[in-house]
């Protein structure tokens, strides 16, 4: 039929009619969440859209001297920032960027793609320190480029020339990796942290808390009008046990040579001074090191990043003589032993010769120590055994860490029967003792622990855990620091106190091994050492190349029981104790003499000071036959030459005036 329409069934309509219905109520629904249950959040969200939170970066503390002189300051920097809360493509951006900060531009799309996890409301660094002219740029780019921003931070400003760049480490930015470990997670991309040193060991002290300001933004992402401030806390100050005027004198001593020097406060456990050379500059670490000047410090053949002081473990040589002596004296071997040394002596099959060819005749113990006699100290390993050297030396602190309070401190090696089958699966050999008995063969050492060691010969057997920070000045809770007051006491004869110091005391008066570096009025003890590091076939096969020369040591102290100052020389390819003790004397010369600046009374109508007198000269003549009798003791007191030239006291490290 023409005409014909199909009618829509009504229940088809009613299905239709319900379907709008129900969308209708969907979009009420939403509409009404929107409006009304997440109002709040949409709030937030547009408040973030609108208000930019900008970091205000917090200074760290500064470091000082034992008497509040400065050793590490800060000085004011501007860095660049890329800000990402916005919705333009910074990709985009990058070439322009990367042209007016003088980056390349695919390093700049990298630190992009590498932030892609952070929050969008976390900037990213993009160059610390920048110049002036940089800086110009962002001001000058602030509508084509509102996703820069600057941000003023205080950058570590150290001591020139590398001064005291290993106690004092360095700082550097957080990395990925470091973030991934437990005790980095509460830091952020872009926070600088102790990387070593005391920067890294009293990191939470020194790092102080960061604030921010608000600001609001527009729609293009550009700041318009300011709207409140959260200021940083800057890190607390760390005071030092250093002593600025003796690590002068220390890094003075030690200049043009490699090695370590460490001096510390026998009674305390204070760290007076530590240098260790080659050097760095940590200046180079304060804003970023480039990847050629890290290589170049890692591949030195010279290890100028190693902390020789507490990292270098090495054969401590003839030094080793004072432990042997102590535990000889302790087991009743050493006060009755006499023997005749002729240039060397033979132990099991094997001829071991003494350093003097010709022999040192009829030797004591005390003859034995300030003569330095091989044979006598062959002869003691011999009777006393590895096992009971071990156990006296591990008495003093040998083969253990000191519990100094600075990171990546090693333990050294301190041989017994048990470690050698322990670490090599075989039996110890009483042929290896005798080289033991003159600090050669299987024990290294560090100087730190050698000079903790001999401190404990000298205070008659008080064992200090060397500090450089005094646990009372810090704030509560910081870090732990108990074990640093911790005092051992080591059983120790009195008698054979008194005949080791006696015998120490003779080591730099004539017929001693470091007569040379003998200063009149002053009463140094010490022990000299020559290590070798390869053996002397070696050494002669290379036609006795200065690479393979030996490592000089010494360790000397004031006066020689109870002492106030004792001082660890490690001069590497040295050759001879005789040298280090003159290194050692020097650092030792400037204490007495600081402290010898106390007001003093002058002798009547002399033009000179009394001083105190520390020791009795004898007189004569040392090894290199200079006449020591110029400085004789009288009436129980020394007449010293007021006029004579002074080192002026410092007022700060090397570069913080």
């Amino acid at each position: 039929m023409f005409g014909h329409q199909e009618k829509v069934s009504a229940v088809r309509l009613t299905v239709v009619q319900y379907v709008v219905l129900f969308i209708f109520l969907l979009l009420a629904y939403g509409l009404w969440k929107l409006q009304v249950m997440q109002s709040g959040k949409y709030a937030q969200l547009a408040e973030q859209n609108r208000v930019r939170n900008v970091p205000i970066l917090a200074p760290r503390g500064k470091i000082l001297d034992r008497e509040g002189r400065i050793i590490v300051d800060n000085y004011p920097s501007f860095s660049a920032l890329l800000l990402r809360d916005s919705a333009r493509d910074l990709n985009a951006d990058a070439d322009a960027i990367a042209k007016g900060l003088h980056l390349n531009p695919d390093e700049v799309r990298q630190r992009i793609k590498r932030s892609s996890w952070m929050p969008q409301y976390q900037p990213i660094f993009l160059k610390e320190d920048i110049t002036p002219d940089e800086l110009a740029f962002i001001e000058a780019h602030k509508n084509e480029l509102p996703e820069l921003e600057t941000i003023m931070a205080h950058r570590r400003l150290y001591p020139r020339n590398g001064f005291m760049a290993h106690l004092i480490g360095y700082v550097g930015e957080v990395t990925e990796d470091m973030l991934n470990q437990p005790q980095f997670e509460l830091y952020n991309p872009g926070d600088v942290v102790g990387v070593s040193g005391v920067e890294k060991q009293y990191n939470n002290i020194l790092m102080g808390k960061n604030g921010f300001r608000r600001a609001i933004v527009n729609s293009r992402g550009r700041e318009v009008s300011r709207l409140d401030e959260t200021p940083a806390e800057p890190g607390k100050q760390l005071k030092l046990t250093l002593d600025l005027d003796l690590q002068i004198a220390a890094e003075e001593a030690i200049e043009g040579k490699n090695g370590a020097i460490v001096a510390m406060d026998p009674h305390t456990g204070e760290i007076l001074a530590m240098v260790s050379r080659p050097t760095f500059d940590p200046n180079d670490f304060a804003v970023k090191i480039s990847r050629d000047e890290w290589n170049k410090l890692i591949d030195d053949p010279d290890k100028p990043l190693l902390n020789k002081a507490i990292q270098a473990q090495l054969a401590p040589g003839s030094t080793f003589k004072v432990i042997m002596s102590f535990a000889g004296w302790q087991e009743g071997i050493a006060q009755t032993l006499n023997i005749h040394c002729n240039g060397g002596a033979t132990f099991y099959g094997r001829h071991f010769g003494c350093w003097l060819k010709g022999g040192h005749g009829a030797v004591d113990l005390d003859k034995g120590i300030y003569q330095s006699c091989d044979v006598f100290f062959y002869t003691l390993a011999e009777k006393l055994g590895i096992d009971r050297i071990a156990k006296y030396a591990t008495m003093l602190g040998l083969g253990q860490k000191t519990g100094i309070d600075l990171p990546n401190e090693v333990s050294g090696v301190m041989p017994s029967e048990e470690w050698k089958i322990r670490n090599f699966k075989q039996k110890w050999f009483a042929g290896e003792t005798i080289s033991v008995g003159i600090g050669q063969g299987a024990v290294a050492i560090t100087p730190v622990q050698l000079m903790r060691a001999i401190s404990a010969v000298s205070m008659g057997g008080k064992l200090m855990v060397p500090h450089v920070i005094n646990p009372t000045n810090l704030p509560p809770g910081f870090v732990e620091t108990t074990h640093l007051a911790e005092v051992k006491d080591v059983p120790f004869d009195p008698n054979g106190w008194n005949a080791i110091t006696d015998a120490l005391g003779k080591v730099l008066l004539p017929g001693g091994t470091a007569a040379g570096a003998h200063i009149p009025g002053i009463d140094i003890a010490g022990k000299t050492g020559s290590a070798q590091i390869v053996s002397l076939a070696l050494r002669a096969k290379h036609q006795n190349s200065q690479e393979f020369n030996q490592n000089g040591w010494f360790v000397g102290f004031t006066p020689r029981r109870n002492p106030d100052v004792i001082v660890c020389v490690l001069f590497e390819g040295g050759e001879h104790g005789r040298l280090a003790a003159r290194l050692a004397t020097q650092v030792i010369k400037a204490y007495v003499d600081k402290q010898r600046r106390q007001p003093t009374k002058m002798a009547a109508g002399s033009g000179k000071v009394e001083i105190g007198s520390l020791w009795t000269d004898p007189g004569g003549t040392d090894e290199d036959g200079k006449n020591t009798s110029g400085d004789r003791l009288q009436g129980g007191r020394f007449l010293i030459d007021v006029a004579r030239k002074r080192t002026p006291l410092a007022v700060a490290a090397p570069g913080m005036h």
